[in-house]
């Protein structure tokens, strides 16, 4: 369980973000740090080049970014666009989060 899915809404919100910023090179970076109200919180933000030891993920032109140690907490995940009338977001389904706070960006294992 080391892969990540982005869904086709997600990757569509990641290069529009891209494209709004300028970003015509690098990626996404997921990954995970501590704090947060539950514990963890995910890291999610443009990096211009992948690590050496980056695991490096391709979904159409968005390429993303996962460093080892969070790639232990994000295996199996899904981050995915939701786009409702309470909320606007990108959404974690993360299979090793326990429990999440309310705004879905920490949990705990």
């Amino acid at each position: 369980m080391d892969s990540i899915a982005v869904t086709p809404k997600a990757v569509a919100k990641i290069r529009e973000a891209f494209r709004r910023e300028g970003v015509t090179e690098g990626g996404l970076r997921l990954g995970v740090q501590g704090g947060g109200c539950s514990g963890l919180s995910y890291l999610f933000r443009f990096d211009p080049k992948p690590r050496v030891t980056d695991k490096v993920l391709q979904f159409e032109d968005v390429n993303v970014f996962v460093d080892p140690k969070s790639l232990l907490y994000l295996g199996g995940m899904t981050l995915d666009w939701k786009d409702t009338l309470l909320y606007s977001g990108f959404e974690f389904q993360n299979p090793h989060a326990k429990k999440s706070c309310g705004c879905g960006t920490s949990f705990s294992t």
